[in-house]
Formats: structure tokens, sequence, C-alpha cells
């Protein structure tokens, strides 16, 4: 009878153990002020770090607006480069039809020493097979998955919740309506789909096979600036390839957002090979297109040394 006993306190006191860890992160403490967050280890804490401190900078506006659709010229001229030719689109006009539609207001600017925000980024990397994150991604405030990576049929790995889908009109997707839509302007075209969407029901333009309509709530909808993908691209890309990839935009949002990131399905698998965790289409050339997938790992996995992020590679 007491080494039964003795059997059973032992298996309370582990359980015990294991709920306060997982727990941990969430909980609020009364810390002092210099604190920059509630959670046990924030993304802000000892923010001296020169290598951080050149990349990161706190006032770029990371959601577009009223209060600041005046898009610098710089940002303008970039930004109309990645369109192939010129827009002469009055991009003034389109923002005041973007916020007659979509919530209009300063997001997400509650940080401090009493928030505790935990973000997992969830991208499409074959190393997500068979690791088991699922419980953990699911475990975070805000679950942020790119582009069309599904959860049917791969919750064990890569959880079933989310709660941002960050999408552009190439890779939308339905989303049910707990989902924000984060929008990832890489054009002016993109905001007219977004309007079109929701309002007008007419793609503005015929020579890409988009989808005419999707599943989503309008009430959720979110524009990132193209001043931060500039930034993302300049700042923290240091210029390398024409613009930065969704995942890495995203992952560069996350770090103005939450107080802590962990980063799932980035990188290559463990014997090097690249593709989606959905598919077996292998990609043997990271730095094909656009991107510079190398210099965006490198960035990413520079964080996760310093401490900035928490990366989990499946392997």
């Amino acid at each position: 009878m007491v080494l039964c006993s003795t059997k059973r306190l032992q298996k309370l006191f582990l359980g015990l153990i294991i709920t306060c860890l997982v727990m941990l992160n969430h909980i609020q403490l009364d810390l002092p002020s210099k604190e920059t967050c509630a959670c046990v280890q924030c993304l802000m804490d000892g923010d001296v770090d020169p290598w951080f401190r050149e990349r990161y900078k706190s006032p770029v506006p990371v959601f577009l607006s009223r209060g600041n659709s005046e898009i610098s010229p710089n940002t303008w001229e970039w930004w109309q480069r990645l369109q192939g030719r010129p827009s002469k689109e009055n991009i003034s006009a389109i923002v005041q039809t973007l916020f007659s539609l979509f919530p209009d207001g300063e997001l997400y600017s509650d940080a401090g020493p009493r928030r505790c925000r935990t973000c997992a980024v969830v991208g499409n990397s074959g190393n997500l097979q068979g690791s088991q994150y699922g419980p953990l991604i699911d475990s975070h405030d805000f679950v942020i998955r790119m582009n069309r990576g599904p959860t049917a049929g791969f919750e064990k790995d890569v959880g079933s919740r989310t709660t941002h889908r960050a999408m552009y009109p190439e890779s939308a997707k339905d989303i049910d309506n707990s989902t924000h839509l984060v929008l990832v302007p890489f054009k002016v075209k993109d905001l007219q789909w977004v309007v079109s969407l929701f309002a007008t029901k007419d793609i503005p333009w015929a020579n890409q096979k988009l989808k005419p309509k999707i599943q989503a709530n309008k009430d959720k909808v979110m524009i990132l600036n193209p001043e931060f993908i500039r930034y993302v691209h300049e700042s923290w890309l240091k210029k390398q390839g024409l613009y930065p990839s969704t995942g890495f935009i995203i992952l560069v949002f996350s770090l103005h957002i939450c107080d802590q990131v962990s980063v799932f399905g980035f990188g290559a698998k463990e014997d090097g090979t690249w593709h989606h965790y959905y598919d077996k289409k292998y990609h043997l050339h990271f730095n094909r297109g656009n991107h510079k997938g190398s210099n965006e790992y490198n960035t990413t996995l520079e964080l996760h040394q310093r401490n900035k992020i928490q990366m989990y590679k499946g392997w």
C-alpha cells in the first residue's frame, strides 16, 4: 500500500511539473516596469545586441491604415519595381476604399511589462514531417501560417489552430471566420484584388489565374504596409534578392507583435532536401527565383543563436 501511494504521488508530482512548464510562458506576473514583458524570457530583454539593434526598427509601420497611407517616395519607387511596370493607380483612393471595407486602426500596440504574447510562425518545410510539433505549435497565443499550407491530415506535426494566415493573391486559399487574413501586398494590384473579393467582385486584371473569391472574414482582414516590406528587405536582408519571401516577412512581422517567437517549418530537412511537408516536389535550388533563400535562412538562424527566437528544425 505504501509503495502504491508513493508511485501515485510521484505521478501526481510529475504531472504538476509538466503542467507548470506548459503554462509558464502564459503566467502574467507583477514585474517591475523595467521589464519588457511578462514572459519568462522576452524578445526585447537585454536589447543591447548591436546586430539586432541595427536591424530592428520599431517605428516602422507594420499595417497599412488611413493614418499611414502616405507612402514615402523611396518605398513607392521600390514597390513599383516589383510590379514589372509602373502603376498609375491613385494609392490614396485605393486606401480609402480599403478602409471603408476593413478594420482601420492601431493593432497589437499594447506591448508592456504585463503582456506575454507568444507567436508560432509555421512555415511549410518538409522538416515538419514526423516532428510531432503539433501540440507545441497549438499552445501559442498566435499561430501564423503562410500561403496554402494545410493542417488537415497533418495535425500531429503542424498543429490544428490558425489565428493568422498570410497570403497574396497568387497563394490565396479559403480560411474560416475566426482566422485573420494578413495580406502581403507585393504590388498595387494586390490591394485591388482584396477589394474585389469583398466589394466589386471583379478581378482587376485577367492575365493571372487568381481566385475570383475566397472564404474569409472581412472584419479580420489586415494589410501589411509596403513600408514594412521594404524595411524587411533593406534592414534585415541588406537588399539581397529582389524582395523577401512571405515566410521571412512574417517572421519579422512576429518580432514586432509578439514577446516570444517560435519558428517551425523553416529550412531544409536533415538530409538537405527542400520541399513542402504536404507534397513531394523537391526544390534543388533554394536561391532560385526572386528570393535569396540562403540569406533568409542564415538570418533566421542568427536570430535563434542570439536568443531572439526559438527555431525548431524537426531534427
